[in-house]
C-alpha cells in the first residue's frame, strides 16, 4: 500500500500540536477558556489520530477495519469543521470587542487563515472520498489534511523556540505573520518533494501547496486591507448558531458528495452460454 511511513509523519504532526500548544492550551488545561478552544482541540486531534490508525491497520492489510474507520470520518468531519469555525468566532467576537490592539490588527487575518484552512479541508476530503478507488490519490489526499493545520502549532514553536528561523523579521504582531508563512513555505517545500517523487498521483499535494500559499499570502497581507477587517466586523454580527449550522452542514454535504462522486465500479456482463440439447 502507498505512503507505509504514512502514520510516522501524521504522528510527527501531533507532536508538533503538543509542542506549539503547550505553552497556551495543554499547561493552564486546568484554567478557564472558551470551549472553542477545546472543541478544536479534540476534534482535531482525534482526526490525526484517526488517519495515524486508519494507516496502521491498511499496512496490516485490516481491510475490513480500515473501511469501518473510514466511515467514522463521515461522523467527525463535521465535528473538525465546526471546531474550526468555533474558533473563527471566538477571534471575531473578540476583534468586534477590540478586546486589545494586537486582536484588532490580526483579528482579519486569523479569520481569514482559517476561512482558507476550511475550504481546503473540505477540497481535500471531498477528492479523497471521489479518488477512493486510486489508492495512492486517496491516501495522498487524506494525509494532506496534516499539513494545512501544521502553520498553526509550528509557528508557535517557532517563536518560543528557535525565532532564529523567521527569517523575514518583521515587527511588531506581524511577527506571527511571519512565522505563519515560513512554516507553510517549509511544508510546502515537503509537499512538492512528494509531489516530485509521484507525478501522476501527485495532485493532493499541489492542492495542498496551492490553498497554503494563498493561506500565508491572504493573513500576512490582511493588515494593510481594510476591506477584510470590515468583512470580519460584518461576520461577528453573524449569529452563532448560523455558521455553527453551516459548518455541520458542509461537512456532511462534502462527505456525501464526495462519496457519490466516485467512479462506480463497472460490473462485467457474463454472457449465458448455451445449453446443448439433446
Amino acid at each position: 500500500m502507498p505512503y507505509r511511513l504514512g502514520h510516522y509523519y501524521v504522528g510527527f504532526v501531533l507532536l508538533v500540536i503538543v509542542t506549539g500548544f503547550w505553552a497556551s492550551y495543554f499547561a493552564p488545561l486546568r484554567s478557564p477558556m472558551p470551549l472553542a478552544f477545546h472543541v478544536h482541540a479534540v476534534t482535531a486531534s482525534s482526526w490525526l489520530l484517526l488517519l495515524i490508525a486508519q494507516s496502521v491497520v491498511i499496512h496490516q492489510r485490516k481491510n475490513a477495519l480500515h473501511k469501518v474507520m473510514g466511515k467514522a470520518s463521515f461522523a467527525l468531519f463535521p465535528l473538525l469543521i465546526l471546531g474550526f469555525t468555533m474558533i473563527i468566532n471566538v477571534s471575531a467576537d473578540r476583534f468586534a470587542a477590540r478586546e486589545s490592539e494586537f486582536i484588532a490588527y490580526l483579528g482579519p487575518s486569523f479569520g481569514i487563515g482559517m476561512t482558507v484552512a476550511i475550504a481546503a479541508y473540505l477540497t481535500l476530503f471531498y477528492q479523497s472520498l471521489r479518488q477512493r478507488r486510486n489508492a495512492r490519490l486517496h491516501a495522498g489526499y487524506l494525509l494532506a489534511t496534516p499539513m494545512i493545520l501544521f502553520e498553526s502549532p509550528f509557528s508557535r514553536a517557532m517563536s518560543q523556540y528557535f525565532p532564529w528561523m523567521n527569517v523575514i523579521g518583521s515587527e511588531g504582531p506581524r511577527e506571527l505573520l511571519d512565522t505563519i508563512v515560513v512554516s507553510n513555505v517549509l511544508v510546502s517545500a515537503f509537499a512538492l518533494v512528494l509531489y516530485l517523487r509521484d507525478r501522476r498521483n501527485g495532485a493532493p499535494w499541489l492542492v495542498a501547496i496551492g490553498f497554503m500559499t494563498v493561506e500565508s499570502a491572504v493573513m500576512w497581507f490582511a493588515p494593510d486591507l481594510p476591506v477584510l477587517a470590515d468583512m470580519f466586523a460584518a461576520y461577528a454580527r453573524v449569529p452563532h448558531w448560523i455558521s455553527l449550522a453551516g459548518a455541520l452542514l458542509a461537512g456532511a454535504a462534502v462527505g456525501y458528495l464526495g462519496w457519490y462522486a466516485a467512479p462506480r465500479v463497472r460490473k462485467r456482463k457474463v454472457r449465458a452460454r448455451a445449453i446443448p440439447q439433446a
